[in-house]
């Protein structure tokens, strides 16, 4: 039970807007990839898009609460589908709906926006296991 209680407090120290933007924002707008599974490319978008969510659970586990290293899931996941988003929206000849290009839109902003704060969290993390080798 220590460890929920763990991770518990550790959602608590955040600052509320990191909390707010987190598990109101970005995660869900995450999952929701799920709901347009059926349009064009949208299997991959939403596996790589969870991916990065999900893989948090390995330093969430082993840290026992939210740190640095959650940065590291989303660099490695979300760099390739902001990459994958701004092709496809720009490129694609493949019809879609209007509703799955908006909401291609907002998960591309929501997640440059994020990895705008992962990236320098990730090059820290970096940086410390340098400092501690």
């Amino acid at each position: 039970m220590a460890f929920f209680s763990d991770i518990w407090n550790s959602f608590l120290e955040m600052p509320l807007w990191v909390r707010i933007w987190t598990f109101l924002i970005l995660v869900p707008i995450n999952f929701f990839s799920l709901w347009f599974i059926q349009q064009p490319s949208a299997l991959l978008i939403a596996c790589i898009a969870i991916a990065g969510i999900a893989f948090n659970a390995i330093p969430l586990f082993l840290e026992r609460g939210f740190s640095s290293t959650m940065a590291i899931p989303h660099v490695i996941f979300w760099i390739p589908l902001v990459i994958i988003l701004i092709t496809y929206l720009t490129n694609s000849e493949k019809v879609m709906s209007d509703n799955y290009r908006y909401f291609l839109i907002c998960l591309l902003i929501c997640n440059v926006i994020s990895l705008a704060f992962d990236i320098p969290d990730a090059f820290k993390w970096i940086k410390d296991r340098k400092k501690a080798s």
